[in-house]
């Protein structure tokens, strides 16, 4: 029998608003899989049980009186600790924030709430969302519930374990250079990466602005879909987002795309793709054209200087976001006793911040100083234009563009924690992205010895009903949706 855990959000909300299951019984399920498999897998830093039972019951009492719920009616959600939460603490996996509780909620977190959808917990992280592995956490890593010796990606890492071994239905992640679908790719779950300004930021706590977006990550591609509807619209306390009235990514999801042009990028096959993740994308590739119009290959040339285009922007506006933390206003105090304000400054962010944080700090603020400013940073943003303007070239030609999310599995715990260059390199296929603010989705395209790998499918700005529909034609070619790790 079928456990509720194991359910997508699609089922629950048609079996809770029709009355066949109650909310409660939902929740009961995920909280007691959470109590089983928790302790091997650390996706969690809070989980708050008590009100997850209390919103639930909640919704069974609206049911039975026949009031209205929202399209989130019963299904609980798991939220990355970067995003504000009101009333429960909210740490960007640091001990600089360890202890701290925000007095209101981030846009996508209300509208979470206002769908109905149960906020069950708040998921471990790659410190302020610096990694690529969940494994730069204050609080631990994240173990990969496909293989417990090897990591969940990151740095949205808690937040995929979590939907894939049944600890939450769905979650929030944010994605500044592949941290929804890195973790998407090597847990076997759907992350889409919206387009820059589709998504509020307001309740996000910053690490690049320019460069981030917060995501879905998923069971399903229909699931994506009804997350992505709740999420995604104009807010006026984040003025980078656009207004473009209701959206349903639901609508058109079912329709064929058989006049649909693929491109296969090129670029993101290059140096460094493992043979089996290149063999795995392009059998989803020969998959891909019987129901398109086919798949050509294309290049970019610019992809080349994507990563190092992208580490000096964003370790940049890191270098600026995090200068907030200077244990005078909020968060974590050195327990120094000195008067002098630059001595207490300097202890509370050695103290507070960890390695690569303070690693992306130092870097960010040398690409910024006098004399480097021009020879860094600005060649950055040039070479950023660069590739935004391939991109269009592109998608002029195709309607979507494909390639692997990750040029590599899972790796080992510790295996690339001492080597950050080496790490950096695991971002290769998807910065370009966020340096364009194209939006993008990693799906499930097979595995190679038991390890998960993605696809990645990109498209114009605003053209998530598209890459959504193309991605759910792939899915249903796949038959990978419902897959589960054998972990027990």
């Amino acid at each position: 029998m079928t456990e509720p855990y194991e359910l997508t959000a699609s089922e629950i909300a048609r079996l809770v608003a029709s009355g066949q299951a109650m909310a409660e019984e939902c929740v009961e399920s995920v909280i007691e899989r959470i109590h089983e498999v928790e302790s091997k897998v650390h996706a969690y830093i809070t989980i708050d049980e008590e009100e997850a039972r209390r919103k639930a019951k909640q919704i069974d009492e609206r049911i039975r009186e026949k009031k209205p719920v929202g399209r989130l009616a019963g299904i609980l959600v798991a939220v990355k600790d970067n995003m504000c939460t009101q009333g429960i603490r909210t740490t960007c996996s640091s001990r600089m924030l360890e202890n701290f509780t925000p007095p209101y909620d981030a846009t996508v977190v209300e509208r979470v709430k206002r769908a109905d959808g149960i906020v069950i917990g708040k998921t471990n992280m790659d410190e302020f969302a610096m990694g690529s592995s969940t494994e730069t956490s204050h609080f631990g890593p994240t173990y990969n519930p496909w293989d417990l010796t090897r990591v969940p990606g990151g740095s949205s890492g808690g937040s995929a374990a979590a939907v894939i071994d049944g600890e939450a239905i769905v979650a929030l992640g944010s994605d500044t250079g592949g941290s929804v679908r890195c973790p998407a790719s090597f847990c076997s779950t759907v992350g889409l990466k919206p387009t820059y300004g589709l998504v509020s930021r307001y309740g996000l706590i910053a690490y690049a602005n320019s460069l981030e977006q917060i995501g879905p990550i998923t069971k399903t591609v229909e699931d994506c879909a009804v997350l992505l509807s709740v999420i995604a619209g104009n807010d006026e306390r984040d003025c980078t987002t656009a207004n473009l009235g209701i959206l349903d990514y639901l609508s058109r999801l079912h329709e064929p795309v058989s006049e649909v042009r693929v491109g296969v990028v090129r670029e993101l096959f290059g140096e460094g793709t493992q043979e089996g993740v290149s063999k795995s994308v392009w059998k989803g590739v020969d998959m891909m054209g019987e129901f398109t119009a086919g798949c050509e290959e294309v290049s970019l040339p610019s992809l080349d200087y994507s990563l190092p285009a992208y580490y000096l922007i964003a370790m940049s506006e890191a270098s600026s976001n995090l200068a907030r933390y200077d244990g005078l206003r909020y968060g974590y105090r050195s327990p120094s006793e000195s008067l002098d304000w630059a001595d207490t400054y300097s202890r509370t962010r050695k103290d507070g911040f960890g390695t690569e944080v303070k690693r992306r700090i130092i870097l960010g603020s040398f690409a910024l100083s006098a004399g480097y400013y021009d020879r860094y940073y600005l060649k950055a943003l040039q070479v950023r234009t660069l590739i935004r303007r391939d991109f269009e070239k592109a998608l002029d030609k195709f309607d979507v563009l494909v390639g692997p999310t990750m040029p590599l599995p899972p790796f080992k715990v510790g295996e690339k924690i001492k080597d950050p260059l080496g790490l950096y390199m695991c971002d290769v296929d998807t910065v370009p992205v966020n340096l364009a603010g194209l939006p993008a989705i990693s799906i499930p395209c097979g595995f190679v010895d038991a390890l998960p790998i993605g696809m990645q499918i990109i498209g114009r700005h605003f053209a998530e009903e598209l890459i959504l529909r193309v991605a759910y034609n792939f899915e249903k070619s796949c038959h990978l949706e419902h897959r589960s790790p054998p972990l027990r």
